[in-house]
């Protein structure tokens, strides 16, 4: 379990994730962003998980198995005075035991997402100790590698690639409605926000194609989903 001191620590900011990670010199950014993508199909393999249908329930068993704790924060009736407003997740290693500390109020997609981001701190940069996670440094090398590694584990590339196509053939609509229907096909646990940017990146899409939807609403209008039905 995480201690109140480590988390004012954080709160103070005397501890920092170490931003200075420098990819192998035989290694170019988009090798090293493969290469984790190579390691999230493994451990897919590893651990039987077939769709992109990712749950808390596979995460929990891969950190099980790592020997992983979790955390979430803040605890229930806490009166601590730390407040971690932008914490997605936090990564602790002290060089014999692993735990992550994860946002309590995240729903259970970002949550997913976030573990799977945390387990590529685990895998690839122990020796970092500790990481903090959240928006004001997401656009570091290793916090981009970690959402790289994510959403290959959630919905690998590959198997993205084959639906969003499938669906294009048997559907003409706006690139939009295709990922809403890509994702009730497969009742991926990957968010609209990362199929777009995969969307995108396979230039099935513009970012502009995308600018403004509201997903919920789109939902509803395509397949009338009642809200208590939604994760």
């Amino acid at each position: 379990m995480l201690s109140i001191e480590k988390l004012e620590i954080f709160n103070n900011k005397q501890v920092k994730s170490k931003v200075a990670v420098e990819v192998k010199s035989r290694m170019s950014r988009t090798e090293y962003y493969e290469e984790l993508k190579s390691l999230a199909r493994s451990i897919r393999s590893d651990f039987h998980i077939a769709t992109p249908r990712v749950l808390k329930s596979d995460l929990r068993r891969i950190y099980k198995h790592y020997k992983i704790d979790i955390d979430l924060w803040p605890r229930p009736g806490s009166h601590s005075s730390v407040k971690l407003k932008k914490l997605r997740g936090a990564f602790f290693y002290n060089g014999s035991s692993a735990s992550v500390m994860l946002n309590r109020d995240l729903p259970d997609e970002p949550r997913i997402f976030t573990m799977g981001h945390e387990l590529k701190h685990f895998l690839k940069d122990k020796d970092l100790g500790s990481l903090y996670c959240g928006n004001h440094n997401q656009n570091e090398l290793i916090e981009i590698g970690a959402e790289v590694f994510a959403a290959e584990l959630i919905f690998p590339d590959k198997d993205f690639r084959e639906n969003f196509m499938d669906i294009s053939v048997k559907c003409i609509s706006c690139p939009a409605e295709k990922l809403v229907h890509l994702k009730q096909k497969t009742l991926t646990t990957l968010s609209y926000a990362a199929l777009v940017k995969k969307a995108v990146f396979f230039k099935f899409a513009k970012d502009d194609d995308f600018k403004d939807v509201k997903w919920r609403q789109l939902e509803d209008k395509l397949y009338n989903i009642p809200r208590y039905n939604r994760n």
